[in-house]
């Protein structure tokens, strides 16, 4: 079984989800695809997600039994812990904080 939810993706590829998925809710499919039709539908849905956002859970050969894979830019993020995957939060204001900072070039050395 695969759970796919995904974010502001465009019409077109919602209809192809639903073509080998379930939508329970809106932006949530799930199914039981073969690996191949899973791959294919991921490799779509990543290629089209544009400013939306996506994410794949399916089952691996690991310690958790699953595995996430995501597309798009969201304030989630997954990282690996020693084989785990583990959910992490960029701060709200990353992209302010990035706009604000001096840039590098022309700053003194603070470790001088």
């Amino acid at each position: 079984m695969i759970v796919l939810s995904t974010t502001a993706v465009p019409d077109y590829v919602r209809g192809s989800l639903t073509r080998w998925l379930t939508e329970p809710a809106p932006g949530l499919y799930v199914g039981t695809v073969s690996a191949r039709v899973r791959d294919e539908l991921w490799k779509a849905v990543t290629e089209a997600v544009g400013d939306g956002a996506a994410v794949l859970v399916h089952p691996a050969t690991t310690e958790q039994g699953f595995t996430i894979k995501t597309a798009g830019e969201r304030r989630r993020r997954i990282a690996d812990f020693d084989g785990l995957q583990l959910v992490r939060f960029l701060p709200q204001d990353l992209d302010e904080a990035q706009d604000t900072q001096p840039s590098a070039e022309g700053a003194p050395d603070a470790r001088k």
